[in-house]
Parts: C-alpha cells; sequence; structure tokens
C-alpha cells in the first residue's frame, strides 16, 4: 500500500505544485490524498491507482484554492510561487525535471481560474486527454474543452511559447548577477529588455524591491543599482542550481539562503524580460546549500 503510493508520489507532487505553487501546501494536500487513499486501497476498491490519486489530489488542490487566494489578499508586496530547486543530474527526481513549469509560466497561471489552471495543467503540461480530465475534475467533456480553450489563449497571449537556451540562460543570468551587485547602470541597460518587468517577493519579511512589480528598463536598472549601493550583501556566496527547471540564482548569506533569482529571457535569448526574485525566508526555508 505505501510502496504503490510512493510510486506516485513524484507525479502527485508536480501535479499538485503546478496548481498551488507553493510546496508546503503541496505538501498538505498530498498528505490529504494519503488520508482518503489509505482506508479505500486497504477494502480493495481502487481498480486503477493512479487515476483514483491524481483524482483525489487535484480535488483536494482545487479545494485548498479558496485558502490560498485569501491568503494572497493579505500578503505585503508581488506575490511569486515557492522556488522549487531542482538538480538536473540527480535521478531521483525525474517527474519533477520532466514536468518543471517554468517561474514565469507559473505566474501567468496564476490569472486564471481554478479549473481553467487544472484543465490547462493537466492537458499541456501532463499531456491527459478531456476526456480523462472530465472524469478528474466532474465535469462534461465539452465544458473540459471550452476550459481548455480559454485557458490556452489567455496564457499563450500572454506568454508565446519558446525554450531559451540552458547555456545561454546561465550565461545571462551570471552576466545580470554580476552588473546588479556592482550597481552597474550602463550594464544593466544593456543587458534589460525595454520592457522588462521585475518582481520582489519578501513578503513583508525581507528587503525586497518595492510593493508592486517594476515596469520598464530606465526604472529597473535605477532600482537595482541603488539597492546595491545602499544595501551590500555580506557574506555573499552564489549558487547556480536549476529552479523550475530554468538556470537560476542561489543567493546566500553565510549558510542561509537570501535570495532567489529567476531570469525570463526574450525569444531570442539575449535580454532580460523578466526579473523574479524571491526573499522571503518562508518560501526559502527548503532550499539547502
Amino acid at each position: 500500500m505505501t510502496d504503490v503510493f510512493a510510486a506516485h508520489r513524484e507525479l502527485l507532487f508536480s501535479v499538485v505544485y503546478n496548481l498551488l505553487g507553493s510546496v508546503a501546501d503541496t505538501e498538505d494536500v498530498l498528505q490529504e490524498t494519503w488520508l482518503s487513499w489509505e482506508p479505500r486501497h486497504r477494502t480493495g476498491e481502487i481498480g486503477n491507482p493512479r487515476a483514483y490519486l491524481v483524482r483525489v489530489a487535484v480535488n483536494h488542490a482545487l479545494a485548498r484554492r479558496a485558502t490560498v487566494s485569501r491568503r494572497r489578499e493579505a500578503y505585503v508586496g508581488p506575490w511569486l510561487p515557492e522556488p522549487l530547486v531542482t538538480d538536473a543530474t540527480d535521478a531521483a527526481e525525474p517527474a519533477l525535471r520532466a514536468e518543471s513549469v517554468s517561474m514565469a509560466m507559473l505566474v501567468v497561471l496564476e490569472t486564471l481560474t481554478p479549473l481553467e489552471r487544472a484543465v490547462f495543467v493537466l492537458n499541456e503540461v501532463f499531456g491527459y486527454p478531456h476526456t480523462e480530465i472530465a472524469e478528474i475534475i466532474d465535469r462534461t467533456p465539452a465544458a473540459v474543452r471550452q476550459l481548455a480553450h480559454r485557458a490556452r489563449e489567455h496564457v499563450h497571449a500572454r506568454r508565446p511559447r519558446h525554450q531559451a537556451d540552458p547555456r545561454l540562460q546561465r550565461e545571462v543570468t551570471e552576466r545580470f548577477l554580476a552588473a546588479q551587485l556592482d550597481g552597474d547602470i550602463a550594464a544593466l541597460m544593456e543587458i534589460l529588455a525595454p520592457d522588462v518587468t521585475l518582481w520582489a517577493d519578501g513578503g513583508g519579511k525581507a528587503r525586497a524591491a518595492g510593493l508592486r512589480p517594476v515596469h520598464g528598463r530606465a526604472r529597473v536598472a535605477r532600482l537595482i543599482s541603488a539597492n546595491a549601493t545602499l544595501r551590500p550583501i555580506p557574506d555573499l556566496c552564489i549558487r547556480y542550481r536549476e529552479v523550475n527547471g530554468d538556470p537560476s540564482a542561489l543567493l546566500f548569506t553565510g549558510d542561509a539562503p537570501f535570495a532567489v533569482v529567476v531570469l525570463d529571457l526574450t525569444p531570442d535569448g539575449r535580454r532580460v524580460r523578466g526579473i523574479y526574485a524571491v526573499t522571503n525566508p518562508d518560501k526559502l526555508a527548503h532550499i539547502d546549500d
């Protein structure tokens, strides 16, 4: 019984995390899924464990969205998903690596309704057909097709599909961090796209670049440069790891995580159009050096 659940745990984690954007909430949903699974599996009522577990996990996640939404309403400053740090060399996490959704995409998914997001994630990320999704969320296949159409149009209008080359993304990330830490406005102006947006999530518990996203190359460059000059980071150490599938930077002060910085590049991969900086210590608690 435990082995069957464990065999599906990575899939369940990835599905639920992509619906909620929170590691802590995902773990709670997986615990609720286990509590639903254990007594029914013991009686031999479940013929298809994978289908049952995904359906239960998705519906627990949808039920939790109301709590998550209320929490967001009281959140201080921009809210970003909790960074999911993965290691491309770690064979123990194939599902998380294969189904990683970028930080930029997760931010876009936050603008969907819960059902639209569930349908989009199950269909576009995990490849579930509309008929199976209909059974999971208890809707008709026609309703699921309509939800899928709305979600797909909404997402693709805000984030056209492209995949940055990982080596180029690592190179741009290193250049950006060097310019940021030096407060080099000229270098920042060169690397930032004209329509760049900076999201800085401190949650009211750590320093961040304002209570709203900052738009525009000149404003973002000036803000980053001013922060570097006025508030240098002591004992800084940078680790480059994959965050939500993208090469990103983890900043530590001593042994403690200080920030995660994820960049979203323009389609040509040469400039930065989105900066996602998470400094809220609650969202960094699961990250180690």
